[in-house]
């Protein structure tokens, strides 16, 4: 922790008033616990600042005074080096004049008529300790199952140490648990208690050897002001030690974001940043840590911009829900068959936004229940409405984040959307990626298994991309296995390729599932894999994904090549 100046002699406090009577109010207040000078205009004060600038702990400034007043005194203390760096408490009835007085350095302020003698020695001990780097705090200022400081008091005591002690080249670092919530729901909030308390005490000893604070932001991510580091791999390495000694079945993983000190930068940006750069490495088991730099600067704003406007672009309705089709491959021709929910943004400002943009960074921020939620009931209306239009029953299958299989509310809020829009179970499918199911928990396999049960087809999308094994694979719910696109790319050209797409074909033969090929961009491929035995493909070789007006075109080209 800050370690503590060692000072004997009592602390030396310097009131400045013009009022006679609130100085030697001031001074009967303070003098049992301090020595106590007096000025009684701001250049009196600035005479005796510059004489005892080593010694002074505090200044009790008063704004309104004849010859300087107060603001003018924190202007030149401002831009003096050995005067800035002294706490000022102002003195005033004035209110606007508070908040200016604040913006221009003060420490604190003190209203007029003066408070009880109680709070005024409060106020001004908490100043110095706080100047000194060495306040001793109160319960309501840790967080109770951490004993870490909580979000207010720590940033109260960043910016002091920032303010004060200039010298101590000071980093930002944030830590946050990989999928907590999760963690919690299937192990139980005391187990996920116990993580939180762990790495709570963990950080307390890398504080041990190292001048720094730290607190508990919210529910799983953490924060430390400490003198710098060249490298936190230690001390990220320690934490996931701890937290995973708890349970040789669960595995834990945690994220780390550093902004490396720089002059000038305050506290409260400086963890901005860290926070950004933690959020860049979410769900990356392989490098899970990131340090911020300028070149983030662009990405940090935009992704500010599009945290920003999220909700009205739903409010508004300016996401768009694009439909790319799925052809059975096995009919001759090819015959349309269903197609998947894909997202876009059509930003006012930014123009239209690929999901690859803004998914992720709704994933690493919690929000992606509100962009899968909107996809959902966009893609029931619409196909309601071609059921209603058509007369046939045309499946969209729509994506499922692994958070919203641990929403107690997921099962309901779908058999709801089903039967408000009078849709079949069949007519929803729901595509959920092959690394939601590599933890294998059981929690989210029950749930899967319960959607089955209730009708809904389940499809495992990307799958490939991951590391599942083949005992995993013939434990998993599904009726569809999407193959992702990377095995498709050079099938034309790698005899490799070619073999595993069979050894996909094969497997999921065996396991009685249908297979859907993602990314086909050539009748060569096309033809490759209607020949290995694929049931499905989807591709810019039959279509890019079209919006729903553009859609109904193939669906009434279909109809109408059926009728001949």
């Amino acid at each position: 922790m800050i370690v503590s100046k060692q000072i004997h002699k009592p602390r030396l406090v310097l009131v400045v008033d013009d009022q006679e009577i609130n100085r030697d109010a001031l001074g009967i207040i303070l003098e049992e616990d301090y020595s106590v000078i007096y000025a009684s205009n701001g250049k009196e004060a600035l005479d005796m600042i510059r004489e005892n600038a080593n010694d002074l702990s505090i200044v009790m400034l008063d704004l309104m005074m004849p010859v300087m007043n107060g603001f003018e005194v924190l202007e030149v203390m401002k831009g003096d080096a050995n005067m800035k760096n002294i706490p000022v408490i102002v003195l005033t009835a004035e209110k606007n004049a508070e908040l200016k007085a604040l913006q221009m350095g003060a420490a604190d302020f003190i209203t007029k008529p003066f408070d009880v003698h109680e709070v005024i020695l409060a106020r001004v001990g908490r100043i110095i300790e706080l100047s000194e780097g060495r306040r001793l705090i109160s319960a309501a200022e840790t967080d109770e199952l951490t004993k870490l400081y909580s979000r207010n008091f720590f940033f109260e005591y960043a910016n002091r140490l920032y303010t004060y002690h200039p010298e101590l080249k000071l980093d930002a670092i944030v830590i946050n648990i990989e999928q907590f919530h999760s963690i919690n729901e299937v192990n139980g909030r005391k187990f996920g208690d116990e993580v939180l308390k762990l790495i709570g005490e963990e950080i307390k000893v890398f504080l041990f050897d190292s001048q720094g604070i730290a607190c508990r932001f919210d529910s799983d991510r953490f924060g430390i002001y400490c003198v710098h580091h060249d490298d936190y791999t230690p001390l990220l390495e320690k934490l996931l030690k701890r937290v995973n000694g708890i349970s040789e079945k669960v595995k834990i993983g945690l994220r780390m974001g550093v902004k490396p000190w720089r002059e000038g930068i305050e506290p409260i940006l400086m963890f901005d940043h860290a926070s950004a750069a933690c959020s860049m490495v979410r769900g990356d088991y392989q490098n899970p840590i990131m340090v911020y730099n300028d070149d983030m600067g662009a990405r940090d704003h935009l992704n500010r911009m599009l945290l920003n406007d999220l909700h009205q672009a739903i409010e508004k309705k300016q996401l768009h829900i694009y439909y790319q089709p799925k052809y059975d491959i096995q009919c001759d021709p090819p015959r349309l068959c269903s197609a998947e929910a894909l997202i876009r943004w059509n930003h006012p400002e930014l123009g239209l936004i690929l999901p690859a943009t803004f998914i992720p960074l709704f994933e690493g921020n919690g929000l992606i229940g509100l962009i899968d939620d909107y996809v959902w009931h966009e893609a029931a209306e619409q196909v309601a409405k071609w059921k209603k239009k058509y007369g046939i029953s045309f499946p969209v299958s729509v994506n499922v984040s692994r958070p919203d299989v641990f929403d107690l509310t997921f099962t309901e809020k779908l058999k709801r959307l089903i039967n408000d829009n009078r849709l079949d179970y069949k007519d929803v499918k729901l595509e959920i990626t092959e690394s939601a199911y590599t933890d294998n928990a059981k929690y989210l396999i029950d749930v899967i298994e319960s959607l089955r049960e209730t009708g809904f087809e389940i499809e495992m999308d990307d799958f490939g991309s991951g590391y599942s094994s083949l005992n995993m694979i013939s434990s998993m719910p599904i009726d569809v296995l999407k193959m992702d696109m990377k095995f498709i790319r050079n099938i034309e050209k790698s005899e490799t390729d070619r073999r595993l797409v069979n050894l996909i074909l094969d497997i999921a033969k065996y396991l009685n599932v249908t297979v859907v090929a993602e990314g086909v961009e050539t009748e060569g491929q096309m033809r490759l894999l209607r020949n290995a035995g694929c049931d499905m493909v989807q591709g810019f070789y039959f279509s890019r994904p079209l919006p729903a007006e553009d859609f109904e075109k193939l669906i009434e080209r279909e109809i109408t090549e059926e009728r001949k």
